[in-house]
Order: C-alpha cells, then structure tokens, then sequence
C-alpha cells in the first residue's frame, strides 16, 4: 500500500513500498483510509526499503482548487445564514402594527400577555436576525480570503519551478539595486534582509526543480 509521507511545509511525497515510473499512475492512501490516483513525479529519495516520490493528484485535485471548495463552502454558508437573518426580521416585525403605535402595556387588562408577548418576540426575533447577519458577514469574510488563496502556488505544484525562479530573479535584482544604491536602504538591516529573501528563493527553486523537474533523484537519506 501507498501512503502519504510529509516532505516539507505543503508537500506530501508518496512512500511505497515497490519502484514506479514517471508519469505512472498509482494508488495512495489517506490516513483515514481514502485512496486518491496520483502522478508519479521524481524519485526524491529511499529510505529503510521504501521509495518516496513527488506526486499531483491525477483528477487535478490541489490547493488552488481546495481553496475555492473552500470559498464556496463559506460562501454557501453566508447565504444560508443571509436567509434566516431575513426569516428573524421578518418575524420580528410580525406585530409592527399594533407595536409601532407606541401604546403602554395595560396592566390587568386581558391584552396585557399578547402585549408583553409580542415585545418579547420582536426583541428576540430582532436579536437572532442580527446574529445570522453577523454570522453571514463572517463567513462573506473568510470566503474571500479563500478566493485570494485560490490563486496560491506552492511546492506541492510542478507550476511552481516557474513560480519561484522568477521570485528568485526578483528578489536577485532587489538584492544588486540595494548593494549598489538603486534601491534605497530602509533600515539597517535592508541588505541582510535583501540577502536573506535570495538564499529562502535559491532554496525554494531548487527543491522545486528537485520535486518537479526533469530529472530524477537516486540519493539516498
């Protein structure tokens, strides 16, 4: 059996037990026991018998499109709760009428429990319509954070060899502009942060390339 084996931060490689080829479509199981087909990618390394590979999922499953689930799982969500708001309000102005005549409760009369009544409903009523309406604003607001997270990429895809060798150009260029002065030093430690961004994007392009490129990878950890 193929299982999921955490490489680094956003990257599960495939841990099996026999060799694959590239490109290759294989069985691999979940920790709660779903089975996903997957790509075979590169050979990343071997360790006590077993052979850890990069993979995508074969359907195209990937973080892009479990943000979007995501965003519309919230934003059907907002919706629901937008609709019972709007059943509470309307509730709560069930008895507007006769409230909206601003008539005193009559104490000992025989309308005095409607009375009390109908103020109690209008204030809950008008009080569970705010909370769904909150309830709906927060879910609106995460729904859009994972709209933006929708367009993410990451070293789980093969985009990102693309991704972070232009991050690295960049963060190249930044780092030149500021040792030369095009670039303005903010603070102190402007260069060492400009340096630090290159190493954490040399970094992040070759294990993209390791992950995703052309080659394979026999070393042994």
């Amino acid at each position: 059996m193929n299982t999921y084996s955490k490489y680094v931060p956003n990257v599960f490689l495939a841990k099996c037990s026999e060799k694959h080829e590239k490109g290759e479509v294989i069985e691999v199981t979940t920790k709660y026991g779903k089975e996903n087909e997957c790509i075979v990618f590169n050979l990343i390394y071997e360790r006590e018998g077993f052979y850890y590979y990069s993979i995508v999922r074969a359907d195209g499953f990937n973080v892009q499109e479990w943000a979007k689930q995501r965003a519309e799982r919230r934003h059907d969500w907002a919706q629901s709760a937008g609709q019972k708001s709007n059943e509470y309000f309307n509730r709560s102005n069930k008895d507007k009428d006769f409230l909206s005549l601003g008539e005193p409760i009559k104490v000992g009369h025989h309308s005095e429990k409607r009375h009390r009544k109908a103020i109690n409903d209008a204030w809950n009523n008008m009080g569970k319509s705010v909370e769904f309406s909150d309830k709906a604003a927060e879910h609106e607001r995460i729904a859009k954070y994972w709209e933006e997270k929708a367009n993410t990429i990451n070293l789980s895809m093969p985009e990102s060899i693309d991704f972070y060798e232009h991050k690295l150009e960049k963060a190249k260029e930044y780092h030149e502009g500021v040792k030369s002065g095009k670039h303005p030093r903010e603070h102190a430690y402007t260069l060492t942060y400009a340096k630090k961004a290159v190493n954490e994007a040399q970094k992040n392009y070759e294990l993209a390339k390791k992950l995703w490129g052309d080659y394979l990878t026999n070393g042994v950890v």
